[in-house]
């Protein structure tokens, strides 16, 4: 008798998941058949180099640079808010897709590309704060690490470096990559001493990955993330090449440059606050700081994707004075800039 119940029932989920998909037309969960076949169409001429940008002024000199070439028959697909542009670039196919502003719509975009998608590697690209005063703005930074610097342990009111952070015991938090403290960073003292910060301090922390090829739910930590090491000797090839350097009547003063760094870092803040730019660059040796990249460089290591960014500075994070912005001026030459250096990056990559 339970042996035809098990069997009755086997039955009806088959036959409602039947009805329910010629009804809707939809497969594969939230993937309706007909996209499901335009994927699969795309997919059939992969793999494909994933071309990841934040916003659609830094996407667009390249969709409009003679050396896109869309694809006559399935030029773009929307799913899920996400417009995904196929073609070829320095005659390299490839999927162009723009992220939005910050750390969630990066990671979710990067995850959708590599499920959907046949994707050999992973180029991102965009403007980028500067965090390294011996830099200029316009030169374009190419970093060797990348870390999400908005992962936080606060540490309570009171408590000071050598007490234990809230859960630390349990390997959830650490003081091992180092801490800020606020009450450095204020006009006031008494005897010449920093007047204690309720604020106190914020420890930093590495991420949790789940690698695709390790045991479910069973973590690792990541903080400082490497781009992929072909990608990163392929670029010390645009090492020295120069870029435009003028916006209408007001020039830098010199030719930017592309240029390899050792650390660039990511967090869901726009950073223009000398303060905390020069505690990033002499705490960790970071040079350009954005908030996008480090979460595309998070989920292409979870996947084991070849990854790399290529990040034009735009300013000097916190300006030179107190009283501009030099964004304002210099953030479409640096999304030109860093379009320029990533079709030269492609063309070495590929030759």
């Amino acid at each position: 008798m339970r042996k035809h119940l098990k069997v009755i029932m086997l039955g009806f989920v088959i036959l409602v998941w039947g009805v329910c998909s010629s009804t809707s037309g939809r497969a594969y969960g939230a993937i309706s058949t007909a996209t499901t076949q335009e994927i699969d169409k795309v997919n059939e001429k992969g793999p494909y180099l994933g071309i990841i940008v934040p916003n659609s002024f830094e996407m667009n000199p390249l969709l409009q640079s003679p050396s896109f070439v869309a694809d006559l028959e399935v030029p773009y697909l929307d799913y899920f808010g996400k417009r995904f542009r196929f073609g070829k670039v320095e005659n390299e196919r490839v999927i162009i897709v723009m992220t939005g502003l910050s750390m969630l719509n990066a990671g979710i975009t990067t995850q959708l590309l590599l499920i959907l998608f046949k994707v050999k590697g992973v180029l991102h690209y965009g403007i980028a704060g500067n965090a390294n005063p011996q830099l200029q703005i316009g030169d374009v930074t190419i970093p060797q690490y990348w870390a999400h610097t908005g992962l936080w342990n606060w540490q309570r009111y009171g408590d000071g470096p050598n007490e234990e952070l809230a859960l630390e015991s349990n390997g959830d938090y650490t003081r091992e990559i180092g801490y800020l403290r606020f009450d450095n960073y204020q006009n006031a003292s008494e005897n010449g001493k920093p007047i204690d910060n309720f604020l106190n301090n914020v420890w930093y922390q590495p991420e949790e990955v789940f690698p695709a090829d390790g045991i479910p739910e069973v973590r690792q930590h990541s903080f400082w993330v490497p781009v992929n090491k072909h990608y990163f000797k392929v670029a010390k090839r645009i090492e020295g090449m120069t870029f435009q350097g003028c916006v209408n009547s007001t020039c830098l003063p010199r030719a930017p440059k592309a240029v390899r760094v050792k650390r660039g870092a990511s967090a869901n803040a726009f950073v223009d606050n000398s303060a905390y730019r020069e505690f990033l660059n002499s705490k960790f040796n970071i040079t350009p700081i954005d908030m996008e990249s480090a979460a595309v460089a998070l989920v292409c290591h979870q996947q084991q994707i070849p990854f790399i960014a290529i990040r034009a500075l735009s300013d000097l994070a916190g300006g030179g004075s107190a009283v501009s912005n030099e964004a304002d001026i210099f953030a479409s030459l640096a999304a030109q800039n860093a379009v320029d250096a990533s079709l030269r990056f492609i063309t070495l990559l590929f030759p």
